[in-house]
């Protein structure tokens, strides 16, 4: 898809952002457009210089827009580079069946948190708030909150104001409650959410440092209220934080890509 023009290049990266959020049920041009603050005729353009490249297809049956083929061809190239779930996997198995809930490996893209994998414990009272491949702003669910949390202090400060500005009219999202939150997570050394994704289901996460100790992923628990009491949270906080180091440590040893 030849195109000099950058700003051209940023709206395109902007609507497969968005088309990424949208799942498998895709958006209408109009949702694309009103979220990308975009005409629609220049939107409309982009999309289908998006499905000339297969980066983007487009329903017969509702004309709503989604993720095409190509993009799932480049994510499987990419994993090869970027895929943190070989490191990863037999720890945060282990732990979801130490403690029986649902874990989660999230990973920073930007300003977004991504969920990267899910590993369900034996708990016969399970939750599953977010799917594989679900894109949120950080700030909003366990994992991205605490990566948001353990950002640098001038990056945190420009991501607050932008995160604030475009997802604002999340309750969660808007500068002073996200301001608590963070302060709240900087205090204990552990996110804590409750009911703002699922209702009735408490998460907490922790984020996963590199060795120059910025983020680039997080893990976290999510369980029903009532498996979430306080000395139970004191309990999974240090079995987060146990695991968020022994991750660092596995990643010192995986192809240096994180060093």
């Amino acid at each position: 898809m030849a195109n000099s023009d950058p700003g051209s290049v940023e709206r395109t990266m902007e609507l497969l952002r968005l088309l990424a959020t949208a799942g498998g049920y895709g958006l209408a041009l109009t949702q694309i457009s009103e979220a990308a603050k975009l005409p629609h005729s220049t939107t409309h353009r982009l999309l289908h210089k998006l499905i000339d490249e297969r980066m983007v297809v487009q329903r017969e049956s509702n004309k709503r827009y989604m993720l095409g083929p190509l993009t799932f061809e480049l994510g499987l190239a990419a994993s090869q580079i970027y895929d943190l779930r070989e490191p990863c996997r037999p720890i945060l198995r282990r732990l979801a069946e130490e403690i029986g809930d649902t874990v989660y490996l999230t990973v920073r893209s930007g300003n977004e948190s991504v969920c990267e994998d899910r590993y369900e414990g034996p708990s016969t009272i399970r939750v599953v708030t977010i799917e594989v491949g679900s894109r949120r702003p950080l700030g909003q669910g366990a994992g991205g909150l605490a990566i948001l949390a353990a950002i640098p202090l001038e990056e945190r400060e420009d991501t607050i104001t932008r995160i604030a500005s475009r997802y604002g009219t999340h309750k969660s999202l808007q500068e002073r409650p996200l301001r608590n939150a963070i302060a709240n997570c900087q205090r204990h050394g552990y996110s804590l959410i409750r009911s703002q994704v699922t209702l009735g289901t408490t998460a907490m996460g922790v984020a996963i440092l590199d060795t120059l100790d910025n983020p680039i992923a997080a893990i976290s628990v999510a369980a029903v209220d009532s498996r979430m009491s306080a000395s139970r949270i004191e309990l999974l906080s240090r079995q987060l934080q146990s695991t968020a180091s022994s991750i660092r440590d596995a990643l010192r040893s995986f192809s240096g890509q994180y060093d």
